[in-house]
């Protein structure tokens, strides 16, 4: 999907229109030279991060590959910006995807494109967390599934507390990684270098 096709899925004009009655509630003149194209420029950042809405990224999961293996495949640190769905501000962070093949592997930029499209969504980490571990268990079959997502919350960062540098880490574990104490180790290990 392009940038365009991105954009045509949402209601630009709306929102436009919306983040100016914004700019006039906060005192400010919409109409000001450094004003006029803000909410052209906001619609378009909406649309490009609310991308993974119109995305089915269990797409990218089903071009596999028959392979005898049956060992962990991990791609870590998998960077990616969300929106919090509580304040519409970004978090950003990395996912460590891994996933215990049975007889068939997907490509390795698949796990990266199904943590891009999920992130462009409005949600909490939490939910993330679990619909890419879910994605992949249900798509690829596996053995076994694990998703740590670690990110920086701007809505804990700039406002309310105001603690930059905290990190939340959120964990999805299936199949193996979930009832194995040494493949859970192992995964973790891996993960934490």
């Amino acid at each position: 999907m392009s940038e365009n096709d991105n954009e045509s899925a949402v209601d630009l004009p709306a929102i436009e229109e919306a983040v100016r009655t914004i700019l006039k509630a906060v005192g400010e003149d919409p109409q000001r030279p450094g004003l006029l194209e803000t909410p052209r420029r906001v619609a378009k950042m909406y649309a490009e991060m609310f991308s993974g809405l119109n995305k089915s990224p269990e797409e990218h999961l089903r071009v596999t590959f028959p392979e005898v293996y049956d060992e962990m495949v991990l791609v870590r640190d998998i960077t990616f910006t969300s929106m919090c769905e509580h304040h519409l501000l970004p978090f950003s962070g990395v996912a460590h995807v891994a996933y215990i093949p049975k007889g068939r592997v997907t490509g390795l930029s698949k796990l990266a494109r199904v943590v891009e499209e999920v992130s462009r969504r409005p949600q909490v980490q939490e939910r993330m967390t679990q619909t890419i571990a879910d994605l992949i268990e249900r798509e690829l079959g596996t053995a076994g599934v694990a998703v740590v997502i670690e990110a920086e919350h701007s809505c804990m960062a700039i406002r309310g507390i105001r603690k930059p540098g905290s990190i939340t880490v959120t964990s999805a574990l299936r199949g193996k990684f979930k009832k194995d104490v040494a493949a859970r180790a192992e995964v973790m290990s891996l993960i934490n270098r």
